[in-house]
């Protein structure tokens, strides 16, 4: 058994699911892949099961769910699964390439060869590694984290990002139903509660490559959760008692 599962939330990616699937299941690892599929009317859910029943039925994971629940609430959902099956290094992925499935091994070598317990795919790290983004996109997610960072004292420059590796005993001490946020700021609340409660974070630069196919999830009311959140979380950095490593 693989000791990596790549959980991947989708919401209508049928143009991607079956190209991002064959990409990471292709890499010399041997990665593993949790679909959680929130109720997608175009046909998303049968791509991946056609291929779990003809080529994958080992490797290949799908939790389909009601409707439309929230990024949070669906990595959470992938979370507790992946624990419950014994995976020791657990990774946040998109399905639309925007993430270079290339750069996994280089996340799970962070943590598995250099000790960290956190792996972060940073686009910020080494300047701007963005590729064709609206620079009005840009912007919002660059002085997003600048603002993080700054409201927080948080020393990460991509506090947003959501191309990640836990090790296992990350998400087994985080307590996962105490994580109140749906969109992006759940990102920020994942990575400031790992950082508060001691595990060692690093970042590794990549390139985000804005998604061909399929369309965007990203929303004014989701950045609105996350830059009024990040003030609750410097509330709570000063007063919650945090779980010890």
């Amino acid at each position: 058994m693989s000791d990596s599962i790549v959980i991947i939330p989708t919401y209508n990616e049928k143009e991607n699911i079956e190209k991002i699937i064959r990409a990471v299941l292709a890499l010399e690892h041997g990665f593993n892949i949790l679909v959680i599929e929130d109720g997608s009317p175009d046909g998303t859910a049968a791509i991946v099961k056609r291929l779990m029943a003809e080529e994958f039925s080992d490797r290949l994971f799908i939790i389909e769910r009601s409707g439309k629940l929230g990024l949070g609430t669906a990595y959470i959902t992938g979370f507790k699964w992946a624990l419950e099956h014994g995976y020791d290094y657990i990774f946040e992925m998109d399905a639309d390439f925007s993430h270079d499935p290339k750069d996994l091994p280089r996340l799970y070598s962070a943590c598995h060869d250099e000790g960290y317990d956190v792996a972060i795919g940073s686009r910020y790290v080494s300047g701007v590694n963005v590729v064709n983004w609206p620079i009005g996109r840009v912007l919002m997610s660059y002085f997003a984290s600048k603002y993080v960072k700054f409201v927080t004292g948080f020393n990460i420059h991509d506090t947003t990002a959501g191309f990640k590796c836990y090790k296992r005993r990350v998400l087994e001490t985080i307590e996962l139903d105490k994580i109140r946020f749906k969109g992006y700021g759940f990102q920020i609340e994942m990575k400031f509660t790992a950082y508060k409660i001691g595990f060692k974070i690093k970042e590794v630069p990549v390139i985000f490559v804005n998604r061909q196919e399929g369309v965007s999830k990203m929303s004014g009311g989701i950045f609105g959760e996350a830059f009024f959140g990040v003030m609750r979380l410097r509330w709570d950095g000063w007063f919650r008692k945090y779980p010890k490593i």
